[in-house]
């Protein structure tokens, strides 16, 4: 019997939540500054927050074809309530999340490589029209061997 834990996928999504919810968390709560923690649920609020978190294939080139060489896309999106800390916020998650992703680029063990291709910081079109700033993160995780 096949279990959804046992997807890479399904791992790759679980290692990236723990990396979330145990290591950036760490990394903010070592700053000055009071940042809502991290959190995955049904609930958000002014003192966490809960990051959307997409996992895609890569396109592969021939040379990762024939290395049996798995690429993935994952982005993390932060949305944030417009407040005068939310662009600080941004930063500092971005910042923290580069910072866990450097200390442990295997996850756990769980990918070969893990690397952050891409942060883009979305704020407000209008201020103080209820549109709240937003982080989007993409990284780049490789996996060796893992065809048949």
């Amino acid at each position: 019997m096949v279990y959804l834990k046992d997807f890479i996928e399904s791992r790759i999504i679980a290692a990236v939540q723990e990396l979330l919810t145990g290591r950036v968390n760490g990394i903010l709560s070592g700053f000055e500054y009071s940042i809502p923690v991290i959190e995955f649920g049904g609930w958000q609020g002014a003192s966490s927050v809960v990051p959307v978190i997409s996992l895609t294939a890569c396109e592969r080139s021939e040379k990762e074809r024939i290395i049996l060489l798995e690429a993935y896309s994952l982005t993390i999106a932060f949305s944030l309530p417009e407040m005068p800390e939310s662009e600080l916020y941004c930063y500092a998650y971005a910042g923290a999340l580069s910072r866990a992703v450097y200390d442990d680029p295997t996850l756990g063990g769980v990918v070969d490589r893990a690397i952050v291709t891409g942060k883009k910081y979305l704020q407000p079109k209008k201020v103080n029209c209820g549109e709240g700033w937003g982080l989007i993160i993409t990284l780049r995780l490789t996996l060796e061997g893992m065809e048949k």
